[in-house]
């Protein structure tokens, strides 16, 4: 910029205003007067024009400013030094300094200043602009945010725990001093989504991460790796001290949660591994509490495991039944087995209940105990419960296209596939693909499940008893039942269940139980049936309490449906004592 030069420059020294109008050409002054950008000149340390824009900025009037203040009244104490060193415009060429500036009342901004030198009234001067940092910072941290930190819940998320973690193995690996890893998990968190809809599962979430995150210490990480899945590092624990928080973590978590009108209950299962006995790595600390996590589901949910080698080798295991699991549905390796159900008043073969089984290549007949827990784990459960449907379906009308008299053909149906949306519609597809009359179709559901969310479970009823589908409830006794409940549930079958059965000749308390349940059944107008039966003995004392049906290895165990057409043509347990 030129220097200000000329006969009147004693009258521009002691008049700012004209200093900056000769300064500034005359087309330029209103362009700099009101642009929105913090402008000023700046001679020996103080301010010989700021425009309105960097007075209003910094909260004084223009004249409160130039001539009476400098830049350096507007910094903090702290201001970078090398600005300090050229406040009067000593150097050359554009200088930048990013500092912490402070308005009038005292509150302060990050800012960027950017000056040049200048020859003013014939003296160096400085010109130059402050910039407001503040929405630029504000955005960068917003960026750290989302980068390192859980969106949902505001905990450090995957990127930031591995950081973490990371300098925690240095920092133990220095001191010689071990850590705990917990991974937690909520149980059956999925079918809270299921229930009530994502929204309640996230404020559910939410809920859990605060009451959790009271129970640890300062010192301790928690985050959300994903989903309901929560990793807890706790440096320079030991195991009683990793053993102590899963206790107050299981205890926290069983307490209800209101969410949404709702008293939600979210159990975990906790898996731990130690540093560095269990791993030195992060990767494999990570997978091993994984492992152990899902150890503590196989033993019940709501608890907690410590990780131990041999777990691996389950692990492995289970892995490669997914794998397999997944080519049986794709390959059709599964295949259904029927046992009979028989009516206790005469004998007569008057259902049967399709069971499925696991035909593989390698390994021949696969019961369904070693492998539904890994569909249910895995939503493989879906497709092979609507392939069961669809089949049985198909099969029963085969039957009856055989000339085979018209049975009732049991179904059960796993909770997660009882809980899917399209359900109904899936019923409704197996029956008309079929021909089946629905009035042969048999659908068992445990009470558990039905007791999960009642309310919203009776709809699904009502649209299946409407249809025609027989509706029975299995496994009773075992669960929770609501008696108001079970007068409102259109079931028509009452199912006891094995348990109560086993040691029915032997055993009070389970004949007390058995004829409690017919009686109630009888009550009710229900039909009622009892699994597992085996010796005479058993038999003779369901009759006695004037129990209906009737099925078990006594009888028959399941057969294939080659097997089991002959058995249904001879009928050898009419009149069977």
């Amino acid at each position: 910029m030129k220097s200000v030069k000329g006969k009147n420059q004693a009258a521009v020294h002691d008049d700012p205003s004209a200093a900056v109008a000769s300064a500034f050409p005359a087309i330029f002054g209103p362009a700099v007067e009101a642009v929105q950008v913090s402008l000023f000149i700046q001679q020996d340390g103080i301010f010989r024009y700021v425009n309105p824009f960097l007075a209003q900025q910094f909260g004084y009037t223009v004249e409160e400013l130039t001539g009476q203040r400098g830049l350096l009244d507007l910094l903090l104490a702290a201001a970078d030094s090398f600005y300090l060193d050229t406040r009067n415009g000593v150097g050359a060429g554009v200088s930048t300094w990013e500092v912490m500036a402070r308005r009038q009342d005292h509150s302060v901004f990050p800012a960027r200043i950017v000056s040049a030198p200048l020859t003013f009234d014939g003296r160096a001067a400085t010109v130059g602009v402050v910039l407001d940092l503040s929405a630029q910072r504000e955005a960068e941290e917003k960026a750290r945010e989302l980068a390192n930190f859980d969106a949902l819940t505001g905990l450090p998320n995957r990127r930031l725990l591995l950081d973490r973690l990371q300098q925690q193995i240095a920092a133990a690996e220095r001191e010689a001093m071990p850590f705990a890893l917990l991974c937690l998990d909520l149980d059956n968190f999925k079918r809270i989504n299921d229930s009530f809809g994502h929204r309640v599962g996230d404020e559910l979430l939410c809920a859990v991460a605060n009451r959790i995150g009271t129970a640890v210490r300062r010192i301790d990480t928690l985050a959300r790796l994903g989903g309901d899945e929560f990793i807890l590092v706790m440096p320079g624990a030991s195991a009683a001290g990793a053993t102590d928080l899963a206790c107050r973590l299981i205890d926290a978590c069983n307490k209800p949660f209101a969410v949404a009108g709702h008293d939600l209950t979210a159990t975990p299962s906790v898996g731990i591994t130690m540093y560095p006995q269990d791993g030195k790595g992060i990767g494999t600390l990570l997978r091993n509490a994984d492992v152990a996590m899902y150890k503590a589901k196989e033993q019940g949910r709501n608890t907690f495991q410590f990780y131990t080698a041999e777990m691996n080798t389950a692990t492995f295991e289970r892995l490669m039944l997914e794998g397999s699991l997944r080519r049986a549905v794709r390959n059709a390796e599964l295949e259904l087995h029927y046992q009979p159900q028989i009516s206790l008043a005469n004998g007569c073969i008057v259902g049967v209940e399709a069971l499925v089984r696991w035909r593989h290549p390698e390994l021949g007949l696969i019961m369904p105990d070693r492998f539904i827990h890994v569909a249910e784990e895995t939503g493989l459960i879906n497709p092979i419960g609507d392939w069961v449907l669809g089949e049985a379906c198909r099969q029963a009308k085969a039957w009856i296209a055989e000339g085979l008299p018209s049975l009732g053909m049991a179904v059960n149906v796993a909770p997660e596939q009882f809980r899917q949306g399209g359900f109904v519609a899936t019923v409704a597809g197996a029956l008309a693909g079929s021909g089946l009359d629905p009035e042969r179709l048999e659908l068992e559901v445990t009470e558990r499940t039905l007791m999960h969310d009642a309310e919203a479970h009776i709809g699904t009823m009502t649209a299946l008893h409407r249809m025609g589908v027989e509706l029975s409830l299995d496994d009773f006794g075992t669960g929770y039942s609501s008696l108001a409940y079970l007068k409102r549930f259109p079931v028509g079958k009452l199912k006891i269940d094995r348990s109560f059965v086993n040691d029915l000749e032997h055993d009070p308390d389970d004949r007390a139980i058995a004829s409690t349940i017919v009686n109630m059944g009888r009550s009710l107008r229900l039909a009622v049936l009892a699994e597992g039966v085996e010796t005479c003995e058993q038999l003779a004392l369901l009759r006695t309490m004037g129990c209906d049906l009737a099925q078990g290895f006594f009888f028959s165990q399941p057969l294939p449906a080659g097997q089991i057409i002959e058995l249904l043509r001879r009928q050898p347990f009419l009149n069977k004592e």
